[in-house]
């Protein structure tokens, strides 16, 4: 019982072929595509709206030169937050719960923006290893423990994504089962059981919504220090 508890973050195959790429691509096709009508249809206007919204949040803090993310940060948000809500529908594989790809996202897009702020501005880029001020004593401790950070951002964003989204799938199939084993012996507690996963879903439908936001508004923030 334990182990299957874990088989549902294996990532899925059929006929020896994995299917982690349909899981990927899924989401491009559940988007209402722009239309040349001068009216659109409800749903194209709540999509646009709440971009709009998303963008104007996001990039507020940012220069001019950190607009240029717009596209990327835009798309980069509604891909994980619909990778997130899939995850949440029964027998269905959600690719976020792995952290080779969370690290993948990570990574790459942390780097570019580490490459932006040396390339620009390489006396502030390395100026935040080294607060102002500091005693020369703690000089070399401080540089360690700055560089140790930056290095350490990627894996937390990674990290955290995947031990978010795992503890929630974790509990909401423990909870599930936990009813489904109580139902014939304890039909109250079952009820009362069943309401408790009802409000945890609920409750999960907010977390995959915030820790795509939250992913997406901490690279926001590491261009911000670099442009």
């Amino acid at each position: 019982m334990a182990l299957s508890f874990f088989d549902q973050f294996m990532s899925p195959s059929y006929l020896g072929i994995p299917l982690v790429a349909l899981a990927l691509s899924l989401p491009l096709l559940l988007f209402p595509t722009p239309t040349p009508r001068w009216l659109s249809s409800r749903l194209l206007a709540v999509q646009n709206w709440f971009i709009n919204q998303f963008v104007q949040q996001l990039l507020s803090p940012l220069n001019v030169g950190g607009h240029k993310w717009a596209l990327l940060l835009t798309s980069l948000m509604l891909f994980l937050i619909t990778l997130n809500m899939l995850g949440l529908l029964p027998y269905t594989f959600t690719p976020t719960t792995q952290l080779s790809l969370n690290m993948g996202l990570a990574g790459p897009l942390w780097l570019a923006t580490v490459i932006i702020g040396m390339r620009n501005q390489p006396t502030i880029a390395l100026g935040h290893l080294l607060p102002e001020g500091t005693p020369p004593l703690l000089i070399p401790i401080l540089v360690i423990i700055e560089t140790i950070s930056l290095f350490i951002r990627p894996l937390a964003l990674g990290v955290r994504l995947t031990a978010n989204l795992t503890a929630g799938h974790l509990l909401i199939q423990l909870i599930a089962t936990a009813a489904f084993v109580l139902l014939p012996l304890m039909p109250t507690v079952a009820i009362l059981t069943t309401t408790l996963l009802f409000l945890l879903t609920l409750l999960e439908v907010a977390v995959a919504m915030i820790q795509a936001y939250v992913f997406v508004l901490l690279l926001s923030l590491y261009l911000q220090e670099n442009v």
